[in-house]
């Protein structure tokens, strides 16, 4: 009788558990990274210095380009973004063959919450996992659960949230909350 009643509170006590009911974030889509509001990019134009140089993704998708005007990126890879430049140049009778290419300087940053030593803004790089992210933080505090956290993150102008393992990939835009553990 006494293991049923540890067996219920234990039952109980993960039931209850911070995040417990969230869906699994679904996995990142492998391929190409896609540009995105806040990412910077450094365009190379060989020939035109007027158009080589950095330039910041608004939140409306768009960079401002010098002859140009507003060019599309959002949505785009890198090497995308080089074409469309490209074609732009060409339409606007600026190039008859230009050579453009596009490289990201600066990913959007992430967010850090909750049960970390310095929960704030902190600049992405590829690769980074939930773990990975709360050291870049200052680790957990000793009454995080390091096991999962929540995340949130937008995918075609939609937020969706999930628990994802310790060693999931992030991207750059997710705001990970670490959960505090009841004792």
């Amino acid at each position: 009788m006494r293991s049923i009643a540890c067996l219920l509170l234990c039952l109980v006590a993960v039931a209850c558990a911070p995040g417990h009911g969230l869906p699994d974030l679904p996995s990142a889509a492998p391929g190409a990274y896609r540009l995105g509001s806040g990412d910077v990019i450094r365009l190379i134009t060989v020939g035109d210095d007027t158009l080589t140089g950095e330039f910041r993704v608004s939140d409306s998708g768009m960079i401002a380009l010098p002859m140009l005007g507003a060019v599309h990126a959002s949505g785009l890879t890198p090497d995308d973004l080089a074409v469309h430049v490209s074609r732009a140049l060409v339409k606007g009778n600026l190039y008859t063959a230009p050579s453009v290419s596009a490289e990201i300087t600066a990913y959007r940053p992430i967010f850090v919450l909750g049960e970390v030593s310095k929960p704030g803004q902190y600049p992405y790089q590829p690769g980074m996992t939930v773990v990975t992210a709360a050291a870049v933080a200052g680790g957990f505090t000793y009454r995080a659960i390091v096991d999962y956290a929540s995340v949130v993150r937008t995918e075609d102008n939609i937020a969706i949230e999930g628990k994802a393992a310790r060693q999931s990939f992030i991207q750059p835009g997710d705001v990970i909350t670490i959960f505090e553990r009841k004792f």
